[in-house]
């Protein structure tokens, strides 16, 4: 269990096409999709991450990061910590990795749950996944600090 920062967050399902953002804050125990960051570039896609902060002001950043399901790591849990670590270099605001396992079926099943199909479930399911990501840190899952030194 780690201690939950006070203040804003902004959540990350990173994906290479598509990143998933949420907003929320700690201490109202809230959070809820916010965006889905798309773009050829890293450099768009960092502009447009750089207009979130810049709107949501987040005192932190939570980043899913992905795992097979026995926890053993994959490409795409290194381009999580990479993506994490260019947050905190680009914006020097602490990140917090969350095991993000189930946050894709915990979104599909919200999806359901709510009859979003087709191109509307597309279009926010990495939202949801993210604020899915959120919500386990909120409840004090497993989380690794990260803030401009590997430990």
């Amino acid at each position: 269990m780690h201690k939950i920062p006070k203040g804003t967050a902004l959540a990350f399902d990173f994906g290479e096409a598509r990143i998933g953002v949420a907003q929320g804050d700690a201490e109202l125990g809230l959070s809820h999709p916010l965006s889905t960051v798309t773009g050829g570039s890293n450099d768009e896609k960092f502009a447009a991450i750089a207009k979130l902060v810049q709107e949501w002001q987040p005192r932190y950043f939570v980043v899913g990061l992905p795992v097979h399901t026995d926890g053993t790591k994959h490409e795409m849990t290194h381009l999580s910590r990479k993506f994490g670590r260019r947050l905190n270099g680009r914006f020097n605001l602490p990140v917090y990795w969350v095991d993000e396992r189930l946050s894709s079926v915990y979104a599909e099943s919200l999806l359901s749950e709510a009859q979003v199909f087709g191109k509307k479930r597309k279009s926010v399911l990495d939202q949801v996944a993210a604020q899915a990501i959120l919500h386990g840190f909120f409840e004090g899952g497993p989380a690794e600090c990260f803030n401009g030194r590997e430990g």
